[in-house]
């Protein structure tokens, strides 16, 4: 993925003899080139204001609802709480942008965006449970039991571990190329589901010209969804990988940090989705497809 603020290249940066009497900072390469900067920041407040709150509901709201819970809610669940910690750790993001520069405070935020980097894996799984109900009913239904999701949410929380890990020590070959390659998987994989979901409700029954209303309301949901995904997910999926067509500066200062912002978005994009109309959506699929 190259050099950019979120890239553990980073940090080879900040070891490098500080040749003149000006302190370090996190943009010290963007000067005059803050609109990348003011887009990240911009929404890492949004997080911090809407995110946080709007998880931490949804968190209330998956640990004490026993009506209308889903097995899917185990994933949801485990998505909810990484963005909440991603959000919580927003307001340290922005001091150390904004006023510390502090280059200790680098690592740990590294390790968070590492957490982040990964929301992908338990996007996909979400997807993959929507998928199955809806184009495999059956097995779905066979493969209904918690015990699995529990044991797949474990697996996916521990790589995402130590991928945090591994990218807030830094200095590990390739671990940028890692990222690229899930993130452009776990997109493809979301866009597959959402549009094969959006094809089977479109399909009309014998003899009607018109959709049911309530596959209706599912079809409009589903979109939507895969709306939100392309507009979180497309702009580092289609952008990075051509990093090389960018000069080092427009790619640190302005395509590296815009797309990360709109990935960021997706902490409080989601939880906001869910409180409003997920629920909506688990109602819809289940009474027409199963």
């Amino acid at each position: 993925m190259g050099t950019s603020y979120r890239n553990t290249t980073l940090l080879l940066n900040s070891s490098l003899p500080n040749i003149t009497a000006r302190p370090w900072s996190v943009y010290a390469d963007c000067e005059g080139r803050f609109g990348g900067v003011m887009f990240y920041l911009i929404a890492q407040s949004i997080n911090v204001v809407l995110g946080l709150p709007a998880n931490m509901m949804a968190l209330w709201l998956l640990l004490t609802s026993t009506s209308d819970s889903s097995v899917s809610d185990i994933f949801i669940l485990n998505l909810s709480f990484l963005d909440a910690f991603f959000c919580l750790m927003a307001p340290l993001d922005l001091s150390n942008i904004l006023f510390l520069n502090n280059q200790s405070i680098l690592h740990v935020q590294l390790f968070v965006y590492g957490i982040k980097d990964c929301s992908p894996l338990f996007l996909s799984s979400i997807c993959l449970d929507r998928y199955m109900a809806v184009m495999h009913p059956i097995a779905f239904l066979k493969f209904k039991g918690r015990k699995q999701r529990i044991a797949l949410s474990a697996a996916m929380w521990g790589i995402t571990l130590a991928y945090a890990i591994a990218k807030a020590i830094g200095g590990i070959e390739n671990l940028e190329k890692i990222f690229n390659v899930t993130i452009l998987a776990s997109f493809s994989f979301m866009v597959f589901c959402n549009t094969s979901i959006l094809w089977a409700l479109r399909r009309s029954g014998p003899g009607k010209d018109e959709l049911h209303p309530m596959k209706k309301k599912a079809f409009k949901m589903v979109l939507l969804i895969l709306t939100v995904t392309v507009f979180n997910y497309l702009p580092p999926v289609a952008l990075f990988p051509f990093q090389a067509y960018f000069s080092t500066t427009m790619f640190k200062c302005y395509v590296s940090l815009m797309s990360f912002a709109c990935m960021d978005l997706s902490s409080s994009i989601q939880p906001l989705f869910y409180l409003l109309k997920d629920r909506i959506l688990h109602l819809s699929v289940s009474k027409v497809c199963c």
